[in-house]
């Protein structure tokens, strides 16, 4: 198995307040304090109202560019706070990419809250991915990785499955050939997310309060950012968000047979390539039960 990427750049609290100083000079003063790294960034919170997001890959600061040209009109589209940059950093001789600032928002990663309890707010999410689903302009930007045919994605996700070992590899092969089968999205190309999972997505008391990291913003197929449907939620609270994306949005019957694939095909990726995080292993065995046992499994069957 392959551990997350190791970083390009070695970001340090003393680069970012040197970064802040040069730039964002009436900031600098502020308590500064690193929250952890992902994939693609590192994090520090600064002061009660700001956080600092750095790219760590050459690969993540395209993503930066991308976040600081579209969440503007994002937000305007949806109905809860995402998180549009309120200052922009430039590359410099000593940190080679664009990075931001953006407030602060109050609140825990979904990923920290009971499943069971996460249906509250189903249909809130529901309504946020509804919203956010529509039709992206011309130079809208395109991701091989996400809202693209999964015929596009088919070779790679049954390597990962066989990488991964996982003893119910075939099941989820049955799964993921039937999403095969389904009819390719054929609509014109709208706005996805492309990561929804319950990492990026901030909840506070109790309700969904923000979805956050844009990174992978995409134009295709609304169906991968649904598969969040097997990945967040149990069976009760899944059937609360098919109903209301389904009032809104006008889903066919094919959108979530494609979105079941795409929960295999995120489980894969995080088998096989996450096992050092014990978090996205979590939400890949979730997801799992639930497209496998749950009592809906056919959820999409009925939609």
């Amino acid at each position: 198995m392959t551990p997350s990427p190791a970083a390009e750049v070695d970001i340090t609290l003393e680069v970012v307040r040197r970064l802040l100083a040069d730039q964002h000079p009436d900031l600098a003063d502020r308590p500064l304090s690193p929250l952890g790294e992902g994939w693609d960034n590192a994090m520090f919170r600064l002061g009660q109202h700001f956080l600092v997001r750095l790219p760590r890959r050459a690969v993540a600061a395209d993503l930066v560019a991308h976040e600081h040209r579209w969440l503007p009109e994002i937000a305007t589209l949806v109905d809860l706070p995402v998180p549009v940059p309120v200052r922009h950093g430039q590359p410099t001789a000593y940190f080679p990419w664009s990075w931001s600032i953006t407030r602060w928002i109050e609140g825990r990663p979904a990923v920290d809250s009971p499943v069971g309890g996460r249906g509250r707010w189903a249909g809130r999410l529901a309504q946020f991915l509804a919203g956010l689903h529509q039709p992206a302009p011309s130079d809208a930007p395109i991701s091989p990785f996400r809202g693209v045919p999964l015929a596009v994605r088919d070779e790679v996700t049954r390597e990962r499955l066989a990488r991964a070992g996982h003893p119910r590899t075939a099941e989820l092969l049955q799964v993921w050939e039937q999403a095969l089968r389904a009819p390719a999205y054929a609509e014109v190309p709208v706005w996805v997310h492309g990561d929804p999972h319950p990492l990026n997505m901030v909840v506070r008391r109790g309700n969904l309060a923000a979805v956050i990291d844009f990174g992978d913003l995409t134009a295709g197929d609304p169906a991968s950012d649904l598969a969040t449907a097997w990945q967040t939620f149990t069976w009760e609270g899944r059937a609360q968000f098919v109903v209301r994306y389904s009032q809104l949005a006008r889903p066919d019957e094919a959108l979530w047979q494609r979105a079941r694939g795409w929960a295999v095909l995120y489980s894969a990726n995080s088998l096989a390539l996450s096992d050092d995080s014990p978090e996205f292993t979590a939400i890949a065995e979730h997801t799992i039960a639930q497209v496998l046992d749950a009592p809906d499994a056919r959820v999409g069957r009925r939609a």
